[in-house]
């Protein structure tokens, strides 16, 4: 399960469709819907808010968002009620982590978009998330 903290912008076609089928199956783990998955590092930080599914139903509602900029299909009728939550924090060491993985993958899948993003010095975190000063921690790790 991978759940990206950076916004979903950066995010190839491939990498968006994939983050948007991870939220659906996180969602569906923390509404024990699903057998596995149930003590994955990446729910960690949806587990520890006060309401777990309305902050991944607000973490879908922003990859929905970003998929619509782009004319994609998602279905907004699996992203349920969203009610305003607080912003989780993450850590800019982990944001910094993950475009790097990002941009990893980009350079073999998507040279155009590796090549329009690989110099950004500014990162933004999804919508759901607040950067914090910090480095990556081991579970934070995608």
């Amino acid at each position: 399960m991978r759940l990206w903290s950076i916004h979903p912008k950066y995010l190839d076609t491939m990498g968006l469709v994939a983050l948007w089928r991870e939220a659906l199956l996180a969602k569906a783990v923390l509404q024990n819907k699903v057998k596995g998955y149930k003590h994955h590092p990446q729910l960690l930080r949806f587990k520890r808010q006060s309401s777990p599914v309305n902050s991944v139903n607000n973490y879908l509602k922003g990859i929905w968002e970003e998929g619509n900029k782009r004319n994609f299909k998602f279905d907004a009728q699996k992203i349920g009620s969203t009610r305003p939550s607080g912003k989780i924090s993450v850590s800019t060491g982990q944001v910094q982590f993950e475009f790097m993985h990002l941009l990893k993958k980009l350079k073999e899948r998507d040279k155009v978009k590796y090549n329009t993003l690989k110099n950004r010095a500014k990162i933004e975190a999804h919508p759901l998330f607040k950067k914090v000063s910090g480095k990556t921690e081991d579970w934070e790790r995608i």
